[in-house]
């Protein structure tokens, strides 16, 4: 890992990764490998890993593995994270430097947007170099608040095939896909 062997609270000796699959089948501490010709019965993957089927944009199913009511993970959704500024930090009045990262299953980001006014309009924020089809995407934007006090951002990612991130929570069992509009608030002074 980064030129490294790989750690083991990283899965030394070999990790198996699945670029644009979500992490519940990154399995670490790979000791074999068994090919099987019928679906795993094991709990993880016939009740754990899934989510409701229909309520979430997934392009890749396993429609052979899915039940009347639900469908296993298997892409990642639409998401971004406002890593800067931090949740209730205190910036000096003046232009604040917004940014974070955007990321999907593959299929790549095609717009980052940031909203200052709960959500009523979006302005386009700058992408950074496009890295790969499974990279992050990183995002940035200058906002200049008009005010001192408390101030909240927002920030939604598309990806190319027109999948946005969900301005309401979709509800599932286990809590997976969590791709809500990120915000954070923080204090000008």
């Amino acid at each position: 890992m980064n030129g490294a062997p790989l750690p083991h609270l990283h899965g030394f000796p070999a990790r198996l990764i699945l670029p644009g699959w979500t992490g519940t089948y990154w399995m670490k501490h790979v000791t074999s490998i068994k090919a099987v010709t019928k679906p795993e019965a094991g709990f993880w993957m016939k009740a754990a890993y899934r989510i409701p089927l229909g309520r979430f944009p997934l392009v890749a199913r396993f429609t052979s593995q899915e039940t009347a009511v639900n469908t296993p993970i298997t892409e990642i959704v639409v998401n971004s994270l406002i890593t800067n500024p931090i949740d209730g930090a205190n910036m000096r009045m003046g232009p604040i430097s917004v940014g974070g990262i955007a990321w999907d299953g593959g299929y790549g980001i095609n717009t980052v947007e940031v909203s200052s006014d709960g959500g009523r309009t979006w302005t386009a924020a700058t992408l950074g170099e496009d890295l790969g089809r499974f990279a992050f995407r990183t995002f940035s934007y200058t906002l200049s608040p008009k005010a001192r006090g408390k101030q909240t951002v927002m920030a939604r990612a598309t990806n190319k095939i027109g999948q946005t991130q969900t301005s309401e929570l979709i509800h599932n069992p286990a809590g997976y896909h969590h791709n809500v509009v990120h915000s954070v608030t923080f204090n000008v002074a």
